[in-house]
């Protein structure tokens, strides 16, 4: 497979690795973007995007980078707690009356983005049409009783993270939460960045699939399992209701719609430089990204079924822990996607990482092509 772009020679052996991914017969595409202290040293791509294999994989090839897209929404957040806009601990329902329904009034923002307030899942199943209609969405979380006592532990609101703080953001920034997060981070960085696509962006958007065979790690399966065999459980509502979440991902409805938890659309240049506007202090201020980057959770998380450690709309670094660890500092921050992409940072060396890919993986957290890749990044330097 040829391995197209740039690297700085200090990284060949990451190169290699980089490449080595595709004697995988069912490794589709990918790239991969190394900033350091703000210079980039690496920028790769291989592969292909379309869906049957035909379409080379460009440089300014985009996909869809699920959770990946997290931080962006709390950076946005964050950056309204600087303006004054927004205070983390005040109650949601300050800016949000409905939300203080069902015993949620004292709930705060602070608790949204560290997934502590109990609200990853909605009970009652929704039909499939319901992911694309915002209203119905939020008014239906407005609405939900939470899962547990907020505050008293953790479980990661995978899809609905993107509308209970896009809600804060639209009602406080008062435009959709895909346009606020694209005026505040990505025109600013000039990053490739999107969340809600324009139709004329489809034809450079690489088809995602699943790899098969591939049964991933114990903390994967204990999650399947529960998924096959609890269909009421608050895991499986997670990831299943509305039931189109899981499938709904090459859809145009899908990139059309602003949801900053999972449809943001980018590459591994995007990640990167968005981690090294968080190093540099271009996206936010000191004071803010410390409480981005500070341990808010952590412990076995009630949705994911294995342990996480939380900062504000970040995951934070578990070194001693196999499938949490991106493979660098110990202080590093970041987020995983669904099935392989991961953007974060390790500030300690001021390095920014993105890897992106459309072979879907079936792990939980990190994903163990982009550990490796993390591994070898650490030998080179």
């Amino acid at each position: 497979m040829q391995v197209q772009g740039y690297f700085d020679l200090r990284f060949e052996t990451l190169k290699e690795a980089f490449g080595e991914l595709f004697s995988d017969a069912q490794e589709r595409g990918a790239a991969l973007c190394v900033q350091i202290g703000g210079e980039t040293v690496v920028d790769l791509w291989a592969g292909v995007a379309d869906k049957d294999g035909e379409q080379a994989w460009h440089s300014d090839t985009i996909l869809n980078l699920f959770s990946c897209t997290k931080p962006f929404a709390a950076v946005a957040a964050l950056q309204l707690v600087g303006e004054g806009k927004l205070d983390l601990d005040a109650p949601v329902a300050q800016y949000w009356p409905e939300f203080a329904a069902a015993g949620k009034e004292r709930i705060t923002p602070r608790q949204l983005l560290a997934h502590t307030a109990g609200l990853p899942a909605l009970r009652e199943m929704l039909p499939a049409e319901a992911l694309y209609d915002w209203q119905q969405m939020t008014t239906a979380l407005a609405s939900e009783q939470p899962w547990w006592t907020p505050g008293t532990g953790h479980g990661y609101a995978a899809i609905t993270f993107g509308w209970l703080v896009g809600e804060l953001l639209r009602r406080i920034d008062g435009r959709g939460p895909g346009e606020s997060i694209v005026a505040r981070i990505a025109k600013p960085l000039g990053l490739d960045f999107h969340v809600g696509l324009a139709d004329s962006e489809f034809e450079r958007v690489a088809h995602i699939a699943r790899k098969k065979g591939d049964m991933g790690d114990a903390a994967a399966q204990r999650l399947l399992r529960c998924m096959m065999s609890e269909p009421a459980a608050m895991s499986t509502r997670a990831f299943a209701n509305p039931p189109s979440i899981l499938t709904s991902t090459n859809k145009p409805e899908w990139r059309r719609m602003q949801q900053p938890a999972a449809n943001g659309h980018g590459n591994a240049r995007a990640l990167a430089g968005f981690y090294a506007g968080l190093l540099d202090g271009r996206l936010l201020e000191a004071e803010q990204l410390n409480e981005m980057t500070r341990e808010h959770a952590c412990g076995e998380d009630k949705t994911l079924l294995t342990r996480t450690r939380f900062g504000l709309g970040c995951m934070l670094d578990q070194p001693d822990v196999a499938n949490a660890t991106y493979g660098l500092g110990r202080k590093a921050f970041g987020h995983p996607g669904a099935g392989g992409s991961v953007g974060f940072a390790d500030p300690q060396r001021e390095i920014a990482f993105g890897f992106v890919t459309n072979s879907l993986g079936p792990y939980v957290l990190m994903d163990p092509r982009a550990q490796k890749l993390a591994r070898v990044l650490d030998q080179c330097l």
